[in-house]
């Protein structure tokens, strides 16, 4: 059997992230404005902000996350969602600065069922993409690699916003 070490997940599994847990990572981000650059949180609009996926599926994975604790999108007032477009656009430019891709996605995930990571907390998502980004690792594998680091990505994002 082959191994690809990746010791950085293990901050992952021995952080205890659970989508079932009575606190909402994205509530706590939100509330510690003193700890952006640690959180990796990129910008604060008024309803939103905007932080990078700490669990990337690609280098430049950001997440718009509104503040207010929704787990329904149709719940949520419209100048969150309009916010919300909003940041998205603004989160493309940047990347297409810092990144020049060749494509995006964007996309939000409702339920378990669906695929939300988080699932009492709405959120999108936008990735830049690039010809053959991606390869048998993902789908043979289900590892990612990732070109950079979280602090190299950040860096890079920080000062487009």
């Amino acid at each position: 059997m082959d191994r690809l070490w990746s010791p950085w997940r293990a901050k992952y599994i021995a952080s205890g992230v659970d989508s079932q847990s009575s606190t909402c990572v994205f509530c706590e981000i939100g509330n510690d404005k003193e700890n952006d650059e640690k959180n990796f949180v990129l910008f604060r609009g008024q309803f939103n902000f905007l932080v990078l996926n700490l669990f990337p599926y690609i280098s430049g994975h950001i997440l718009v996350v509104p503040y207010l604790h929704l787990a329904e999108f149709d719940s949520a007032p419209k100048q969150v969602t309009d916010e919300m477009m909003d940041l998205l656009k603004r989160s493309q430019t940047a990347l297409r600065a810092a990144y020049k891709p060749a494509g995006f996605n964007v996309g939000m995930n409702f339920g378990a069922v669906a695929g939300a990571g988080i699932v009492d907390h709405i959120h999108a998502h936008i990735l830049p993409r690039w010809g053959g980004d991606t390869n048998f690792m993902t789908t043979i594998s289900e590892t990612r690699v990732l070109p950079e680091s979280l602090e190299t990505t950040y860096a890079k994002l920080r000062d487009q916003f």
